[in-house]
């Protein structure tokens, strides 16, 4: 072994370091299609929901940006919850702010840790995997890049069930298929694929095509080329959007099994995943059209439906 060798940072140690900022983690709340912790909640619901925001983002920026070795970094993130959640260590001074935030938030809620594990391991699968054959591989991954979220915020507002389990796992699922069809292009451009391929040979679009004409694309706000993407892209990409739709109707009875502010807040969840796949539509499902927040009229008349539609008879146990 060379000198140079035994003084040379190991990957973790360069990974710890090199470790996104929590000011550039949580700034990126204020851009998702949905209010990451309602101001309808109490005080310290929203610092909960915030931790876990934290984490989620924190290892998803780790797995899509990190300009080292990702898989080195998502070990010493996963490593580092380990060391803060061990009997003890209810301060490690070593540790990630977000990571000490949800490790305290994991021991005061007494919440499971598998499902943060599964975030990790998504992020992990991202770096091995960039195409999916099918739909149901697809809300394969979801189950570990999504509906985890779901599960904790269940957890968080104590009100996890096996019925609204599965109502949030259908949400959760929709919500990321929307961000994933709201980023088409953006992630061809990097070699990632979330489109079921038996889907684009049904329609007869290509891989290549995902990509924006090189002429065309400069940054995000000067995407794609005259006249946008093909018919069969705006199809295929009409057709993921309307099982999407149909996945956040699957799990709307979610609001539905809630009352007041809690049913207020996962209503705004899935409102928010309504509006983005509203404005998918309002640009005809063109894949090079630069993606917008959701609209707020949007936003807010889906809220109104869900919450009034919750309060039609169901037969269901309701919880305050």
């Amino acid at each position: 072994m060379t000198a140079a060798a035994v003084h040379a940072p190991s990957l973790a140690a360069r990974a710890k370091s090199d470790l996104p900022p929590e000011y550039l983690v949580l700034g990126r709340a204020g851009s998702e299609n949905f209010p990451v912790a309602s101001r309808l909640l109490p005080a310290p619901l929203r610092a909960d929901l915030m931790a876990l925001y934290g984490w989620a983002r924190l290892v998803d920026q780790i797995g899509d940006d990190y300009a080292g070795d990702r898989m080195a970094a998502l070990d010493e993130v996963e490593n580092q919850l380990h060391l803060a959640l061990a009997p003890g260590a209810g301060s490690v001074g070593e540790a990630h702010p977000l990571i000490k935030r949800m490790a305290e938030t994991v021991r005061r809620l007494d919440l499971p840790t598998a499902p943060l594990l599964d975030l990790v391991q998504a992020n992990r699968q991202d770096q091995l995997v960039s195409r999916y054959e099918t739909f149901e591989e697809l809300v394969g991954y979801c189950r570990l890049s999504a509906n985890p979220v779901g599960r904790m915020v269940l957890a968080i507002f104590g009100v996890a069930t096996p019925e609204r389990t599965a109502w949030s796992d259908s949400v959760c699922t929709a919500l990321q298929l929307a961000e994933h069809w709201q980023d088409v292009a953006e992630d061809a451009i990097v070699g990632r694929v979330y489109l079921p391929l038996e889907d684009m040979r049904r329609f007869g679009v290509s891989v290549e095509e995902l990509v924006p004409p090189a002429a065309g694309y400069v940054d995000r706000r000067k995407r794609g080329a005259p006249g946008g993407s093909s018919s069969a892209c705006r199809a295929l990409l009409a057709f993921e959007t309307a099982r999407a739709r149909r996945m956040l109707d699957d799990g709307s009875p979610l609001v539905a099994s809630l009352r007041g502010r809690l049913r207020v807040a996962v209503a705004g969840f899935a409102a928010g995943g309504h509006a983005a796949l509203d404005g998918l539509a309002a640009l005809d499902f063109d894949i090079y059209a630069e993606p917008t927040r959701p609209a707020v009229a949007r936003f807010g008349a889906h809220l109104a439906r869900l919450v009034r539609d919750a309060y039609r008879p169901r037969a269901q146990e309701s919880v305050t």
